[in-house]
């Protein structure tokens, strides 16, 4: 008996043929010419998008913060977006400027584009007044009116995500809230009830998980017993996206936006699978769990920004020498950027006393670090 029941469970079991997200930067196709200044057809991979409990969508359709770090110019945690940028282009274009984002800590992209500058980013990275939080909030904690941060506890941010869209439900706004966080929180109980609470509701929330496929220094299948986190809502749908085309991204997105606003179905779970190529952070050197040759195959092959540049070039949009020329005024722009917020005062100590509360509702009085230290208002 006992030689049968090693026979048995030695035995490989015969699994299912799964077929993968495409993750592929430039597998989208032209599909009649490209015109400057009209629209024009595009197809993407039939393999960019996996669903779960909903239909798939159309088919047709930071380099100085790095450097200032290591300069020292830079104090305490810093989490770059580098080789994810294909997630916050593609939903910035994807959604309205009514909209609302929230995210972690990988917040830099977002905070640009959903009305900073970076000058704003840079000047918040160094702790200067110039900074979008007046240099007071650091590398985690910047904010615009349709940007709720930038949230340094892990997962925080979605609960808060769903408190925004049911203040959009409560005032019957046409708008949603994106809420984001990362494969590494995916596990966290307070997304759970969050998702919980959304659909009890439906309230329109679009929880967007970001797998770079390592949350901080532990991948995904070591952290998670189901890495189809597109698939953990329970009554949520989900999409699973291919978060390395920011052509994808878009459609994906705008698929998400009509399902929680136009159809009102209430929330949707998106999955963008995409790749980080620093570490977690800059202290971690992303290296000691994932091998050089990965990152760098990631790096030579499916890198969201040569893919979307292959597009323009090979659609006749622009050509290498004009995406050259906007490489070069983009570096320069940094670089102006850069020299701005370098320039710019540190904060004031009195403006340790302030933002603190809503206007108008501060107390008389607040205690500093220690108890003579008392700031009267």
């Amino acid at each position: 008996m006992s030689s049968l029941a090693r026979l048995r469970f030695s035995r490989r079991v015969a699994r299912p043929f799964i077929r993968t997200i495409q993750t592929t930067a430039d597998t989208t196709q032209l599909q009649d010419s490209a015109h400057e200044t009209e629209p024009f057809w595009v197809k993407i991979h039939e393999d960019s998008f996996q669903t779960y409990n909903c239909d798939k969508p159309e088919l047709d359709v930071k380099m100085a913060a790095d450097a200032l770090y290591k300069a020292k110019m830079i104090r305490g945690f810093c989490h770059l977006a580098i080789g994810q940028e294909a997630v916050s282009v593609g939903l910035e274009h994807g959604i309205t400027k009514n909209d609302k984002v929230i995210t972690s800590y990988r917040c830099h992209p977002l905070a640009v584009l959903r009305g900073g500058t970076i000058q704003g980013v840079i000047g918040e990275l160094l702790g200067r007044q110039i900074g979008m939080s007046r240099g007071k909030g650091g590398s985690m904690h910047i904010f615009t009116p349709s940007f709720f941060g930038g949230n340094g506890i892990v997962g925080a941010q979605v609960p808060l995500g769903a408190g925004i869209a049911f203040a959009q439900k409560y005032n019957e706004e046409a708008t949603c809230t994106f809420a984001m966080y990362g494969d590494g929180a995916a596990n966290q109980g307070q997304v759970f009830e969050a998702f919980n609470m959304a659909k009890l509701w439906d309230l329109p929330c679009v929880f967007v998980c970001e797998n770079n496929k390592y949350g901080m220094g532990t991948s995904a299948e070591r952290s998670s017993s189901n890495t189809q986190y597109f698939t953990r809502g329970d009554k949520i749908p989900g999409l699973q996206v291919n978060g390395m085309d920011i052509i994808a991204v878009k459609q994906g997105v705008e698929y998400a936006r009509k399902w929680t606003v136009e159809d009102k179905k209430g929330p949707l779970l998106l999955e963008f699978v995409t790749y980080r190529y620093g570490g977690h952070s800059m202290s971690d050197p992303g290296t000691t769990y994932r091998t050089r040759e990965e990152v760098q195959r990631m790096r030579s092959t499916q890198d969201p920004i040569r893919g979307l540049q292959r597009y323009i070039e090979e659609w006749g949009l622009a050509s290498e020498q004009d995406l050259k020329q906007i490489d070069k005024d983009a570096k320069a722009t940094v670089d102006t950027a850069v020299e701005e917020a370098k320039a710019s005062p540190i904060p004031n100590t009195q403006d340790l006393w302030t933002d603190i509360y809503y206007a108008g509702t501060e107390p008389s009085f607040m205690r500093g670090r220690e108890r003579e230290e008392v700031h009267h208002y």
